[in-house]
């Protein structure tokens, strides 16, 4: 059975977000590109001011940031036409320059350092690796810099390969222990099927992922995965205790009304909340 439209447990959920000191947001590919498939630099400045709001509100910031392929076809889609692998991590090496190159001097602008931190499933795989990872995280924020993650395109292969930034947003969140993970699309949330047709109707909260949650991803929610590896991202990180949104990256203030306790997008139940907000 589908979730109701809205309940006081889901008020109170999002009326806690505002005690929230860590939060890891993932954008997807398409948020930050125009029609023609290169970066917007004007979305990537909004993105970044939401940023900014939150870390001056003394909210710690981690970013997972989609785009390197997409901006890599941009400048050699003559030369790399197919999809062969070979021919996507070449387009993740030009393209993710370019991508670290926007947020870079976007940030600078407004007085914050960013890092780039690319991962493979082999970093989560390794305890030491892990360790050292969390604590360059840990290190990083201290420092009052925003890192910015994204896969491996470049050498990743088919067996290592997150295949969506979904997942690797989730993974991020559990090992840093997140208070949020907030998903930014392209769509207003999980809907109860097609977003674009008129009889679908906007899911506001999800108090489990259970299979009949499931059996709404579908390919015709768009991105690499889908909806599907968006509900994947919101079962581990909910199964771990973090409450997850999903919603449009392209409303006004997004992330700020998130932690406000706005009702925006899709939220999941972490397990246990009840306990933990009584």
């Amino acid at each position: 059975m589908l979730p109701p439209p809205s309940s006081d447990l889901e008020s109170r959920i999002r009326a806690s977000l505002k005690n929230v000191r860590l939060v890891v947001v993932k954008i997807g590919a398409s948020s930050l590109s125009n029609e023609q498939g290169a970066l917007d630099l004007s979305k990537i400045a909004a993105l970044c001011d939401e940023l900014v709001a939150l870390r001056k509100r003394g909210i710690d910031v981690v970013l997972v940031s989609s785009g390197a392929i997409r901006a890599g076809k941009a400048i050699l889609r003559e030369q790399l036409k197919n999809g062969e692998i070979k021919n996507l991590q070449a387009l993740a090496a030009v393209g993710q320059v370019l991508l670290m190159e926007a947020y870079r001097d976007t940030m600078a602008e407004r007085g914050y350092p960013v890092a780039q931190i690319l991962l493979t499933w082999d970093d989560f795989r390794n305890k030491t690796r892990t360790k050292n990872l969390i604590n360059t995280f840990e290190t990083l924020l201290s420092l009052g810099v925003i890192p910015i993650i994204n896969e491996n395109d470049t050498i990743a292969v088919e067996e290592i390969k997150f295949g969506d930034n979904d997942t690797l947003s989730a993974l991020v969140a559990v090992n840093l222990k997140a208070n949020l993970l907030i998903l930014l699309s392209d769509i207003d949330g999980l809907y109860t099927g097609d977003p674009s047709s008129p009889s679908s109707r906007l899911i506001p909260f999800v108090e489990a992922v259970t299979p009949d949650i499931e059996l709404l991803a579908s390919k015709r929610h768009g991105g690499i995965g889908g909806m599907a590896t968006k509900l994947s991202a919101g079962k581990l990180a909910t199964e771990n205790g973090i409450p997850m949104v999903i919603t449009n990256g392209g409303i006004k203030m997004v992330l700020e009304r998130i932690v406000d306790g706005e009702h925006i997008g899709t939220i999941f139940m972490p397990r246990d909340t009840d306990a933990k907000i009584k």
